[in-house]
């Protein structure tokens, strides 16, 4: 089947090579853009010219097959090894005086579940107080302290990785990442443990952000929602695999090390794995090994329309101001604090929550498998609707908060008594936020372009993601137990309702911006030339946003 290219107005036509022996590519000749070919501008330059050209859809799907099949599993697993580190962690921390402190306001005893709140003094009992009174703050910094490890590192280390290649930095950080977990075995004092959180933050801040960063720059803005849903599944998924592989090791009795110490074992080790798998990363859609050539070129070709660009190396003043000043930018990080701080709340305090209803420790931990696959499923569906149906991200986003917020008054407002049923379908629901941000990202990334400003937007969502995993603990205030938490949903209620008014927000600025760029007076026949200028979505009038 031939494939028709149109170079420069003159039109090219390509036989595949089982069709006419010997036959020249016509990809292999083209003029690329000289005037281009700086550091300045996008890599993209370097290998194509000015004027598109019309790539066969069914090699333009194949491409695409392709950096699926590289791409997704890697970001999958290694977003994964970035949760479960959370959920371990957490669930390290958790222990059975803990949850009678949560049921009953008791002494925290010895007995606990994985054995670290004890051994690193996590928990202290003042026995001045009648009756004795347990201070758990330690182990509420053991958690924050992650997050703030995490927003030290977000900017210097995106920004690193924007300016030098993606192996090269993800590399020596990932095995860090992971040798800094294995060390966890070997704290032996809650000061420990602090330092360890805050460098284990860190260095994991890079993860995120640079997956962001290959979506965007590998996919066109129709298909990032479904790409990004795909790695950020993950959180559902290892919610389930975490529980799992946590419920299995809280069966081991016996041993040299504590059980604790052998989950971050191997973590840790499964971390160091991931690292030198990074090795394979490229630098690029320009550069990527796994392409050939003509690939390459049609990896690139796919998103001139987009006018969002590939990758450049370049740091620019001028676009890290640009995303400063963009009311968006502040928009989509605004709405991932608010809805990330039920996260911080739930998934930090869940199983102690749970177990107040009459559920065992361990039965607490199995109830985050329903909840991560409500937020695993969910994510899938959002992302696959966001690439068949044109401009509903917002709105998805905006129907995914309800549960939410129905699932919070749920166990807010149901009666408490032995294995209620109403408020553990109310924490199941709850699994909904997981779409919510996944969204939330896929609208971030989606709607700027620059790569400066695409990786000043990154860590901009992460630092909001952060803030949100900071604030959401201290909702939970253990003194109002009898009363349901009531600060605790009534708060996630209204961070979900200020999510709803940011996306309407939202919504009718880029609609309108949208309408006022289709008024303009534009030659089209140079949409085609700026769309590897490196020109951030403000400075590109051809730029158009999704909603």
């Amino acid at each position: 089947m031939a494939a028709i290219y149109e170079v420069q107005g003159e039109k090219q036509q390509r036989f595949d090579s089982d069709n006419r022996e010997g036959a020249t590519h016509p990809l292999s000749t083209m003029e690329t853009q000289p005037e281009l070919q700086s550091p300045q501008y996008d890599l993209a330059a370097t290998i194509l010219p000015s004027r598109a050209q019309i790539v066969d859809p069914t090699l333009s799907r194949r491409v695409r097959r392709k950096i699926d099949l590289f791409f997704i599993p890697l970001m999958w697993v290694g977003y994964g090894f970035v949760y479960y580190d959370k959920v371990l962690h957490l669930l390290c921390l958790s222990c059975k005086p803990l949850l009678k402190l949560f049921s009953a306001q008791a002494i925290l005893g010895s007995a606990v579940l994985f054995g670290m709140t004890k051994d690193l003094s996590l928990s202290v009992v003042d026995k001045s107080t009648i009756p004795p009174t347990t201070s758990t703050a330690r182990l509420s910094w053991a958690t924050s302290i992650f997050y703030f490890g995490m927003l030290c590192g977000l900017y210097p280390l995106t920004l690193t990785l924007q300016r030098f290649s993606l192996s090269r930095v993800l590399v020596p950080v990932v095995i860090l990442w992971g040798t800094i977990a294995m060390l966890t075995a070997a704290v032996t004092s809650w000061r420990g443990l602090f330092v360890q959180r805050f460098f284990l933050g860190f260095v994991e801040s890079v993860i995120p952000t640079a997956f962001m960063g290959i979506v965007s720059s590998y996919y066109t803005q129709q298909e990032q929602a479904l790409r990004q849903s795909w790695w950020f599944s993950s959180t559902g998924a290892w919610t389930i695999i975490g529980g799992a592989l946590n419920y299995g090791f809280a069966q081991i009795e016996g041993g040299n090390l504590k059980r604790w110490q052998y989950i971050y074992l191997l973590a840790g080790a499964l971390t160091i794995l991931f690292g030198f798998a990074c090795i394979l990363i490229p630098n690029s859609a320009v550069s990527a090994w796994f392409l050939t050539s003509e690939e390459r070129i049609v990896a690139v070709e796919r998103l001139r329309n987009g006018q969002t660009g590939v990758r450049c190396q370049v740091l620019k003043g001028a676009q890290i101001k640009d995303a400063v000043t963009d009311v968006k930018v502040w928009i989509v990080a605004l709405m991932m604090a608010a809805a990330y701080t039920v996260n911080g709340a739930v998934s930090g305090f869940g199983p102690l929550i749970v177990s107040t209803f009459g559920y065992t420790t361990l039965e607490s931990i199995l109830f985050q498998f329903p909840l991560g696959g409500i937020c695993f499923l969910f994510i899938l569906i959002t992302g696959w609707l966001s690439s068949r149906l044109p401009n509903v991200r917002l709105v998805l986003l905006v129907l995914c908060c309800l549960p939410v917020m129905a699932g919070c008054i749920m166990i807010w407002k149901s009666t408490w008594g032995h294995r209620p049923v109403a408020p553990v379908i109310g924490y199941t629901l709850i699994g909904f936020f997981g779409p919510v941000v996944s969204l939330i990202i896929s609208i971030g990334m989606a709607n700027v372009a620059g790569a400066t400003k695409k990786s000043v937007t990154a860590a901009a969502i992460f630092v909001a993601y952060c803030v949100g995993n900071i604030v959401g603990p201290q909702l939970v205030r253990t003194q109002t137990l009898k009363r349901h938490y009531p600060e605790l949903w009534l708060g996630l209620v209204i961070c979900y309702c200020i999510v709803i008014v940011l996306a309407g927000v939202l919504y009718v600025l880029l609609k309108r911006e949208n309408t006022r760029r289709a008024q303009l007076d534009l030659d089209e026949t140079q949409r085609e030339e700026w769309a590897f200028r490196d020109l951030t979505d403000k400075e590109n009038p051809y730029f158009r946003y999704v909603l």
